[in-house]
């Protein structure tokens, strides 16, 4: 757990695995470059056997004076992603583990999401009696307009698209049910919680920012996916809708919050995520929060 003043920050880990080659996941990786990073990357940030880098999926909750929030929710259960093994009809415990942190799903006053990727939307939504209803029966879901349209409009397209099975599974279902708000810009959720546009990842991409008296955390989604990145913000991923615009925007935030005292908490670090940014030189680095 992570106080900010009167705020808490904690981590629902859904996995935290092996899950690409970075020569795959970031084009503009060389695999020189990797191997001159190889002595802090092994064996916590890339995994020896495979080479592959270390992913964790997870959500985070919230628990401010006022409400206790949930952002992003993972993967899920039950889903049909067949295009990722791993994440295909799952049967985890993600609700169970969010019980031993003491918040049951009727507790969640909002879900925030940070953009609309499987892994950030899964559990929106449980199977009940062969239909998808909202997980959180007293949430209301909010998620940028502009993040919506774009996945609506894929939706309509191509609904049989892996991305757009996921939309169709995860959040329609919700706005059917009348319980998303759709938000432009800058948006507060109180006092302490406002929502940040950081495109790039793709159109409507958000992050979280905390802020209780003089501290504050951000919550960045995939605005950076990996340590590595700090290294070269440059690097986009192959998920990016946009690979120049996202390296604008991670690279804005890293400057921004480098050698402050502000947490950042990625949403694919492995675990602990949370961590500060660092200059180190010409470049950045991180450090992470035990």
């Amino acid at each position: 757990m992570f106080q900010i003043n009167e705020v808490t920050l904690q981590s629902v880990i859904e996995s935290e695995e092996p899950f690409i080659d970075p020569l795959t996941f970031f084009p503009d990786a060389t695999q020189d470059v990797l191997d001159a990073h190889a002595s802090w990357l092994k064996p916590r940030y890339q995994d020896p056997e495979t080479g592959h880098l270390m992913f964790c999926f997870q959500s985070y909750i919230l628990r401010t004076p006022h409400h206790t929030i949930l952002v992003d929710s993972c993967i899920g259960n039950d889903k049909d992603r067949p295009n990722r093994p791993r994440w295909h009809m799952r049967n985890g415990p993600f609700l169970s583990d969010l019980n031993n942190l003491g918040v049951t799903p009727a507790d969640i006053d909002f879900v925030l999401c940070t953009h609309l990727h499987a892994d950030h939307i899964g559990w929106n939504t449980r199977l009940e009696n062969g239909r998808w209803v909202p997980t959180f029966p007293n949430a209301r879901y909010v998620m940028a307009r502009q993040e919506y349209e774009f996945w609506e409009q894929r939706h309509s397209q191509d609904p049989d698209g892996p991305r757009q099975i996921a939309f169709a599974d995860s959040v329609l279902p919700v706005v059917q049910a009348g319980m998303a708000d759709f938000v432009d810009g800058d948006h507060a959720i109180e006092d302490t919680v406002s929502i940040e546009p950081a495109p790039g990842h793709t159109p409507g991409n958000v992050v979280i920012n905390v802020r209780s008296g003089d501290a504050g955390a951000v919550l960045l989604g995939d605005t950076i996916h990996h340590p590595i990145q700090l290294k070269h913000p440059d690097w986009s991923c192959m998920a990016c809708e946009d690979r120049a615009q996202s390296a604008v925007t991670r690279r804005a935030l890293i400057e921004r919050y480098a050698d402050t005292d502000t947490i950042m908490a990625p949403a694919h670090f492995p675990d602990p995520s949370p961590c500060r940014f660092v200059t180190e030189g010409d470049a950045f680095g991180f450090r992470a929060i035990e």
